[in-house]
C-alpha cells in the first residue's frame, strides 16, 4: 500500500471554468473574442511602434515590449482554456503543467517589473524633461527590459523547481483552469511550507518592491505636477501618466488578491473570476487603455486605417 501511495502522478485534471454546460457556448464566444482582440491589439501596438518614427521614444519602446509580454502571457493560458471548454476530461501532462507554470510565472513577474520601469520613465519625462533623452538612453531602456525579463524568469525557475520537487501521489484534480501555484500545492503529499514561503518571498520582493518603486516615482511626479503653474500644463502632464496608472492598478489589485492571502482549503469561484481577469482580460485591456487614452496613438491608428493603398 505504501508503494502505491508513493506513485507520482503523470498528468493533472482541471476543474475548468464552469460545470454548467449551458454557459459553455457563451464563454467560448466571449473568450475567443477577448483572445482575438488581445492578439490583434498587442500585435498592432508592436507593429505601430516599430514602423512609425514618431513612436521611436523610450515610452513607446516600453509599451511595445509590454505588448509582446501580454501577447505571450495570454497565449500561455487562453488557447488551452478555450479547448478545455468543449471537452469533458480537461487534462494536462505533468511536463505540460511544468512548462505552463514556468512561462506564466515568468511573464507575470516580467510584466510587473516592466510596469515599474515604465513608472521610472514617466518620472524622468515629467520631473527632468530637459534631460529626458540623456537619462532614458536606448542602452538604459534595453537594460531595464533585460533586468525585468531576467528577474522574472529567474524567480520562475526557482518557484517552478520548488513546486515540482514536491511529491504528488494523488488526487490529481487541480481546482482551476490552468496550472498555478496555490491550487497545485494543495495536491502535494509533501509538506508545502517551504514552497509557500518561497511564493510569499517572491511575491513580496518582486511585487511589493515594484509597487514601492512605482509609488515613489508617482510621489515625485505629483510633487512636480503641483509645481506647474498653469492648469493646462498640469492636466497635460497628468494625462501622460493616466494610462500607466490604470494598468498598474488593475494588474496589481488582482494579483495581490490571489497571492497575498492565507492559504485556504477551497479555491473559491471568486478566485477563478479574478484569475480570469488578470490572466485573460488584462492582456487585452493594456493596449486598449493606451490606445484609447493616447491622442497620438489614436491619430496614428486612424491615419493607418484610412491610408489609401
Amino acid at each position: 500500500m505504501s508503494k502505491i501511495n508513493k506513485t507520482q502522478v503523470n498528468f493533472f485534471l482541471f476543474s475548468g471554468l464552469t460545470n454548467d454546460g449551458t454557459l459553455v457556448p457563451f464563454l467560448f464566444i466571449l473568450f475567443t473574442l477577448v483572445y482575438t482582440l488581445t492578439v490583434v491589439g498587442n500585435s498592432g501596438m508592436i507593429a505601430l511602434v516599430h514602423t512609425t518614427s514618431r513612436f521611436h521614444s523610450p515610452m513607446y519602446y516600453f509599451l511595445s515590449y509590454l505588448s509582446m509580454v501580454d501577447l505571450c502571457y495570454s497565449s500561455v493560458v487562453t488557447p488551452k482554456m478555450l479547448c478545455d471548454l468543449w471537452v469533458e476530461i480537461k487534462s494536462i501532462s505533468y511536463n505540460g503543467c511544468v512548462i505552463q507554470l514556468f512561462f506564466f510565472a515568468g511573464l507575470a513577474v516580467t510584466e510587473a517589473l516592466l510596469l515599474s520601469g515604465m513608472s521610472y520613465d514617466r518620472y524622468a519625462a515629467i520631473c527632468h524633461p530637459l534631460r529626458y533623452n540623456s537619462i532614458m538612453t536606448r542602452k538604459k531602456c534595453w537594460g531595464l527590459v533585460l533586468l525585468a525579463s531576467s528577474i522574472g524568469f529567474l524567480q520562475s525557475s526557482v518557484q517552478t523547481s520548488c513546486v515540482f520537487s514536491l511529491h504528488y501521489c494523488g488526487p490529481n484534480n487541480i481546482d482551476h483552469f490552468y496550472c498555478d501555484i496555490p491550487p497545485i500545492l494543495k495536491l502535494s503529499c509533501s509538506k508545502t511550507f517551504p514552497c509557500d514561503t518561497v511564493t510569499v518571498f517572491f511575491t513580496c520582493s518582486c511585487g511589493i518592491g515594484s509597487v514601492v518603486t512605482i509609488l515613489i516615482s508617482y510621489c515625485l511626479i505629483v510633487a512636480s505636477i503641483l509645481g506647474i503653474k498653469s492648469a493646462e500644463g498640469r492636466q497635460k502632464a497628468f494625462s501622460t501618466c493616466s494610462s500607466h496608472i490604470m494598468c498598474v492598478s488593475i494588474f496589481y489589485g488582482t494579483v495581490f488578491f490571489i497571492y497575498l492571502r492565507p492559504p485556504t482549503a477551497v479555491f473559491e469561484k471568486s478566485d477563478k473570476v479574478v484569475s480570469v481577469f488578470y490572466s485573460v482580460m488584462i492582456p487585452m485591456l493594456n493596449p486598449l487603455i493606451y490606445s484609447l487614452r493616447n491622442q497620438e496613438v489614436k491619430k496614428t491608428l486612424i491615419e493607418t486605417i484610412l491610408k489609401p493603398y
